[in-house]
């Protein structure tokens, strides 16, 4: 079969592509349609429906890295892969089964990932109306999401082909928005440099390296009533310090107060302590220096917010989500200060 580098329908050449692919993983399957499903902005993401594959997989996720740019960093979707292949055999972890990869010829034709459509919904409760998710719910999926990070951390990276995977140092992490903020204007900037000095001046000790999801919250996982399903977008995975992704999670709890939210009614969220707890007693190691890492959480917030509003102003479509945030970047800031004394 003839795929077509740079198509002027890439619908048409990722159909003829993932035809090719798939025979590798179920011969004599074949592809009845690919349509655009709504994903993050690092990845483009489709689903497959396919015919002649084992039951259950009918319909398919494709995870295809953006056209025109090299596939590294947070755009390498093989990379992504990798991880949930090691995963997948993690006990007490849930994350989608990678079925079939095209590497491609990059970047004409950039490589994407197969994996299985994971039934379940994705919503960050924090930042949509009340309501839409029942309280008793999203409790529950918020202890279960603890308690599954604390079994993705116990996995042992050494014991894998991902140890030769580079350390992401606490410094490096810091680092990592400090050059984000030099790449914004300076009204969404004021005061960060002191900041990053504080944090790099207060470091605590380093904990033993684990898989880090870099963006664990419940809207980064697929949910179904009580349950998490799955835990999607690995975009930013690395090895690191378990505790830059439980504080991240404890930012979207009701008493983190997330500027973002559209509303200070409850949602349902237990608090940052049970969170803390149910995690600790399930990896069955404590979380010293915390407080350390919720100021790197708000710095890497306001950093983060801040490039958002940026390329919010240069599209011409600031939203109310970016009107609310814009006045807490330096609050954030300020915040940060407060927990590092």
């Amino acid at each position: 079969m003839t795929v077509i580098a740079n198509s002027a329908d890439p619908i048409a050449e990722l159909t003829q592509r993932t035809a090719v692919a798939l025979r590798g993983w179920a011969p004599e399957a074949t592809v009845e349609s690919v349509e655009t499903l709504a994903g993050g902005t690092s990845s483009l993401t489709y689903v497959a429906a396919l015919a002649g594959v084992p039951a259950g997989y009918e319909r398919v996720v494709l995870k295809v890295a953006p056209p025109g740019l090299e596939p590294v960093r947070n755009r390498d979707v093989l990379r992504q892969a990798r991880l949930m292949q090691v995963l997948a055999g993690v006990p007490g972890v849930r994350v989608p089964k990678v079925l079939f990869c095209d590497k491609g010829e990059p970047t004409a034709r950039q490589p994407f990932v197969a994996m299985e459509l994971v039934p379940g919904a994705c919503v960050e409760p924090v930042l949509v109306p009340r309501g839409t998710v029942p309280p008793g719910e999203v409790r529950a999926r918020a202890l279960d999401a603890a308690r599954m990070l604390a079994r993705l951390h116990r996995a042992d990276p050494r014991r894998t082909a991902l140890a030769v995977e580079p350390v992401v140092t606490l410094g490096a992490e810091i680092d990592r928005w400090t050059r984000a903020f030099t790449t914004v204007p300076e009204d969404l900037r004021t005061g960060y440099e002191a900041v990053a000095d504080r944090l790099h001046a207060t470091m605590p000790t380093a904990m033993m390296p684990v898989f880090t999801h870099g963006d664990y919250r419940l809207g980064n996982t697929l949910c179904d009533a009580d349950s998490v399903n799955a835990i999607i977008d690995w975009e930013i995975w690395a090895l690191g310090d378990p505790r830059v992704d439980i504080t991240w999670l404890t930012f979207f709890t009701d008493e983190a107060r997330h500027p973002a939210a559209p509303s200070q009614e409850p949602t349902g969220m237990p608090g940052k302590a049970e969170l803390i707890d149910a995690y600790q007693e399930t990896r069955g190691q404590s979380l010293p220096d915390l407080a350390w890492f919720e100021a790197l959480t708000k710095y890497k917030e306001s950093a983060a917010t801040a490039l958002l509003i940026k390329r919010g102003r240069k599209a011409g479509r600031l939203t109310d989500m970016h009107r609310r945030m814009r006045p807490a970047l330096p609050v954030l800031l300020e915040e940060a200060t407060a927990l590092l004394g």
